[in-house]
Parts: C-alpha cells; sequence; structure tokens
C-alpha cells in the first residue's frame, strides 16, 4: 500500500517534561551491541552519562537515573556467534559481562542495565509493535536496497561509494563507516516516516536544545529537509531468526534497530509505569546512531502516541594517532589496560578533559601521561601538598583568614595600598567565587570539557598565588607574617575544596582523598550550599581552625613514560 498521512500528533505528545526542581530525570547511554568486547568509546559516552548524573546529585536537583546495557539481538551477533562456534545466547551472556565489567572498572556508577533478551523487554517491544500497528503507522511492502550487515541497515545511493573488496573486485560502501554493502530484497514491514516531517520539524523548531551541540542539531534538521523514505522495521525470519518475531506474524523479526531503541522505555517501565520518567530522558549518544535516536525513535514515539525524549546529547569519535579505530589496524583501546596504566581517576579525567563532543579525537598514551601529570600530579596534587605541608602549617588545621591582610574591596584596582593583597589576588578570588556557576553551565550545556578546563586554568591561577608569595619564607614567629602566612594557607584551602568538590563528578575517589585531607564532611559536599571564601565577605568559614584529615599520601601518583612502564613490567 502507499504511505498515507497519519493524524497529526498533539502538542501534547511533542512537549516536553515540566522543569524544575525536584524533577525526575533519566540518563542513558546506548544499548552497546553484543558482538565484540568493549573499547573506548562505548565508554566515553558512559563516562560522559555518569558525569552528568554525577552532577545532578550535588546539586540535588530531584531523583536521577543511569540505564545502560547491551543490544542482543541481529544479525551481526547471529554471525558472530557462528564464526565463535556458540551460540547467540552464549555469546551474549559472555559480551555483557564484558561490558558489565568495563563499566564498574571505570567507576561508572549506573542504576539500570538492560539486556535485550530479558523478557521485560520483549514484552515492551510486542507492546510497542502493538502500538503501531493499531495507528496504522505500519504496512506490508517489498522492500529492496543496499544492506549494510554491521550497521544493521539499508543505505540510499547518496550514502555509498565505489571501492574495491580484499579480492580487488568493485564493491558498495557506507560512506561513512566504509562497511560493504549487499543488495537485498525483501518483503518486510514498513513504518510510515514520511508521514513525521512535519512533526519532527515543529519538535526540533519548538525545543532548539533537543539536540546538543548544535552543529548535530542543524544536521537533523538538514537531513528533515531532505528525501525522509518509509523505514524498514522487520526482517524474513528465514534470514534472522536471533531477534523477537513479530507479533502475529512468525514469518517475520521486529528490526533489531526498533528493538533496541525501545530499551528506554522497558526500563522505567513501559507499558504501566513509563510516565513516572518518560519523557523526561536525556540520551547520550554517538554521532554514528545520530539518524536512529534523533528521527527514526521521536517519529516511532510520536506514532505510538508517546513524547521524544527531552534532549539528545551527541558525541563524536575517539580515534588513534589519527585513525580510526578498528580490529584490523589492532589499534583499538582496551579500557581494561587503560585503569590498569592510568587509574580509573586517570583514565576518566583524560576522556572526559579532552574529549570534545562536536570533533572527533585522538588518543595516544604520551598525550595521556603528559596531561595527567601536568593537571593532576603536579598542578593540583602539588598544591595540596605543599599547601598542607608540616612546615608551614605545622598545627595540620584549616587556618585563620585575616581581613586586615586581604581586605574586601569592589574593584580590584582599589587593592593598591591596602592589605598585602595584590590585584592578582583578587582575580583569583573573583575567578574561584563564579567558578561554581560556570561549571554547572558548562555541564547543562553538554561541555564537560570546557568546565574541566576552567577549572584547570584555576589551579594554574592558585599555584601563581601561592608561588608569588612564597609562605615558606615567613615566619611564624612575628605576629604580622603569622596572619599573613595563615590567610595564604586560608585561601588556598578554600580554592581546593571548591576545586574538589566540582571535580567530584569526574574523578570521584581522587575528589574524596583530597576532601577529606581538607576535613570537609561528606554532608558538605554537595553543589547547592558550596559557598567560598566566607571570611571575606564577613561570614563566618565552618572550616576555619578546623583539624585537618589525615596525610595518605600524594593525591595522584606521576606517571612514567609508556616506555619505562612497560619495561618494569617484563
Amino acid at each position: 500500500r502507499p504511505p498515507r498521512r497519519l493524524p497529526r500528533p498533539s502538542r501534547r505528545a511533542i512537549g516536553t517534561a515540566a522543569a524544575g526542581p525536584g524533577r525526575r530525570l533519566l540518563l542513558s547511554t546506548p544499548i552497546f551491541y553484543a558482538n565484540g568486547p568493549p573499547h573506548i568509546g562505548h565508554l566515553y559516552s558512559a563516562l560522559l552519562a555518569d558525569a552528568l548524573l554525577r552532577h545532578r546529585r550535588l546539586r540535588a536537583a530531584g531523583p536521577g537515573r543511569l540505564c545502560t546495557g547491551t543490544d542482543e539481538h541481529g544479525l551481526k551477533i547471529q554471525q558472530a556467534a557462528a564464526a565463535a562456534g556458540m551460540s547467540p545466547p552464549e555469546l551474549c551472556e559472555r559480551v555483557s559481562g564484558l561490558f558489565r565489567q568495563a563499566l564498574a572498572q571505570a567507576g561508572v556508577s549506573f542504576t539500570d542495565f538492560t539486556r535485550t533478551s530479558e523478557p521485560r523487554h520483549q514484552r515492551a517491544v510486542r507492546h510497542f509493535w502493538g502500538a503501531l500497528r493499531d495507528c496504522g503507522a505500519l504496512y506490508k511492502g517489498s522492500y529492496e536496497g543496499w544492506y549494510c550487515t554491521p550497521e544493521e541497515s539499508f543505505l540510499p545511493e547518496s550514502q555509498l561509494a565505489e571501492r574495491k573488496d580484499a579480492q580487488g573486485r568493485p564493491c558498495k560502501v557506507s560512506l561513512e563507516t566504509g562497511h560493504e554493502v549487499h543488495w537485498t530484497k525483501e518483503e518486510n514491514y514498513m513504518f510510515r516516516l514520511s508521514a513525521f516531517r512535519d512533526p519532527l520539524q515543529n519538535w526540533l523548531r519548538d525545543n532548539p536544545r533537543a539536540i546538543s551541540p548544535d552543529p548535530f542539531y542543524q544536521r537533523v534538521l538538514r537531513w528533515l529537509d531532505e528525501d525522509l523514505p518509509d523505514l524498514s522495521v522487520s526482517r524474513e525470519r528465514s534470514r534472522l531468526q536471533w531477534g523477537i518475531p513479530v507479533p502475529s506474524d512468525p514469518t517475520q523479526t521486529i528490526y533489531v534497530w526498533v528493538d533496541a531503541l525501545v530499551n528506554y522505555l522497558s526500563v522505567v517501565g513501559y507499558p504501566e509505569s513509563h510516565g513516572a520518567w518518560w519523557p523526561a530522558a536525556h540520551h547520550v549518544v554517538g554521532k554514528d546512531i545520530l539518524k536512529f535516536h534523533a528521527l527514526y525513535w521521536p517519529a516511532l514515539l510520536l506514532a505510538a502516541g508517546l513524547a521524544p525524549p527531552e534532549r539528545i546529547l551527541v558525541h563524536s569519535h575517539w580515534t588513534v594517532r589519527g585513525q580510526k579505530m578498528s580490529k584490523s589496524l589492532g589499534n583499538v583501546v582496551d579500557p581494561a589496560t587503560c585503569v590498569g596504566q592510568y587509574g580509573v581517576d586517570g583514565f576518566r579525567y583524560f576522556l572526559l578533559r579532552q574529549g570534545v563532543p562536536e570533533r572527533d579525537c585522538d588518543y595516544y598514551d604520551e598525550k595521556v601521561v603528559k596531561l595527567l601529570n601536568s593537571e593532576l600530579a603536579d598542578a593540583l596534587g602539588g598544591l595540596l601538598n605543599r599547601s598542607t605541608a608540616s612546615s608551614i602549617n605545622p598545627s595540620n588545621t584549616y587556618p585563620c583568614f585575616s581581613e586586615p591582610c586581604f581586605p574586601k574591596v569592589l574593584d580590584s584596582r582599589e587593592a593598591k595600598g591596602m592589605g598585602r593583597a595584590s590585584a592578582e589576588d583578587y582575580e583569583l578570588v573573583a575567578a574561584v567565587a563564579s567558578l561554581p556557576a560556570q561549571v554547572a553551565g558548562y555541564f547543562e550545556g553538554f561541555q564537560i570539557y570546557k568546565a574541566l578546563e576552567c577549572i584547570a586554568q584555576c589551579v594554574r591561577q592558585t599555584n601563581g598565588f601561592f608561588q608569588r608569595h612564597r609562605p615558606w619564607k615567613l615566619d611564624r614567629r612575628d605576629t604580622e607574617e603569622r596572619l599573613w602566612l595563615d590567610t595564604i594557607l586560608h585561601v588556598t584551602l578554600e580554592c581546593l575544596r571548591v576545586y574538589g568538590t566540582l571535580l567530584q563528578p569526574v574523578v570521584p575517589h581522587m575528589a574524596d582523598k583530597l576532601l577529606s585531607r581538607l576535613a570537609v564532611e561528606p554532608g558538605e559536599r554537595g553543589l547547592s550550599d558550596l559557598t567560598f571564601l566566607a571570611r571575606y565577605d564577613g561570614k563566618p568559614c565552618p572550616f576555619e581552625g578546623r583539624q585537618l584529615g589525615p596525610d595518605t599520601g600524594v593525591l595522584f601518583q606521576r606517571l612514567e613514560k609508556l616506555e619505562t612502564m612497560k619495561n618494569r613490567k617484563q
């Protein structure tokens, strides 16, 4: 049958969940395809979502969940299992375990792990299919085109290129991934995607923050201006047995992407109790699956009478020394190896500090070592060690602030001749005072790397402040010098306390170590009531005079060059 126009979805269905404090939020990673072990690209998606959830919890913004899991159906799984000499369930059990392990090793605080082979998920998929069928969004038709097995999708000619295969024979490949495609003709169920151009355009124009960063939002708008053919949403059962059968038609298997996307609903109790969480969902996805999440998924939801997700947060890929990661090149980066070499916090910090969602980022070991040594071991760790050393803080307490030494001024240019603080010192205080709001804005804008950049810049400024005033040269026996020495230490520890608090979503173990050293109690580590240098504003500081926590050694151990690490292991 030719496609027909569906009833226009209501504005209520398209609208997003109510904003405000205390509301629920579901953060999600893609569910990872269970045909091979995890690599750093998978972990990058998970760490972005994890950092967003941790930051939300520190703001006490309301209940939050982080869902992840494994996508366990499809032709690729069927083929990979056959090649490995095992059944699809056996392969999925093993690979799903590898993903769970990798996520746990990287400190990802997921609350839900969905496997598409689970009965609860399959029941949700069958119900969702029924909703699509009942509203007239599906029809059966003959479909033929270029099919890409690794991507589990048909591709139009515009997304193909001519290449030669390993034997030198001409073949067609996907422009984006380079995977070979094959001409396939089937009778399948089709989804009337073409009927959803206007609803999708309206949704995006009414919600300009629905897809971030903006270049990806603009890309989706351009897609909607192009041809939008109906979507094949099933496969012949004779070709694909490993999947969920189409209800009432055992000759067809539900398309793996429809099956996989419904995990975002099944995890929150669809079809009975999903309303408590949906559509307050933020999907973190790689750019290679943007079309599935920003075109197909919202259209499927609208057809089923549900609202699209509130936001789709898109990131780019990781290359290795400028090359795409691939098994054939032997350059796939194993997350477990990274965690072993750089520690959990080192691995997390590097990916979140260097990863820029808008563009592909490059990974190589020397770059990791240089960044972690510079920013974590030297700048942050060195500052903590120097400012808490027994030689300049023999009482091991949070020192007192002297207002005459560092008087409050409205303009740093007025500081000349007042107290002992310089104009640069006032600039530092202003920068750190504005840091929490800056960091919150960057997290909200899905620019975690910029938040870390701002923190690193302030850490450098604080080191400059400490070095400029040389507290180790001051004599505690002199009353005036002691007051200034304690003020320098107080300001430095206050800066460190802010950095430790703000870094908790990214490097939780290291931040805990830093805050424990400063005797900051667990109940004093939230962002909603984070204050900085209260004594500068004439208010009491709850930390002043408090005994510092135990010294548990260096904050972050300096890393040796990779060659030295390998030689030592050998």
